[in-house]
């Protein structure tokens, strides 16, 4: 399969092990990502101490779906605030135009 041409191999590295990365993301962003990764490996180890690289990652992914699905939940919690304050904006554009 051809690969698109915009994209790149980049190093990181995450929590000791490396990795080639091929994307067509910036490399910058490729590595900030790579680095919130490893800070995120850190802290879960320290909350399981004695366990294997494997859990670590498993538990490491875990926090990292916990935060995106909460930010999910408070974005869609801002967005039905905008669409009610909409409504309620175009109900007194309504009654003060009549």
């Amino acid at each position: 399969m051809a690969e698109p041409a915009d994209t790149h191999v980049v190093h990181v590295e995450v929590s000791g092990q490396r990795f080639a990365i091929r994307s067509s993301l910036e490399p910058a962003y490729v590595e900030e990502l790579a680095a919130y990764v490893t800070e995120k490996m850190k802290v879960a180890a320290l909350s399981a101490p004695n366990s294997d690289l494997l859990r670590v990652a498993v538990l490491t992914s875990l926090n990292v779906a916990d935060e995106l699905f909460r930010c999910r939940h408070a974005e869609q919690w801002r967005a039905a605030e905008v669409s009610e304050r909409a409504a309620a904006l175009e109900q007194i554009l309504d009654q003060a135009l009549r």
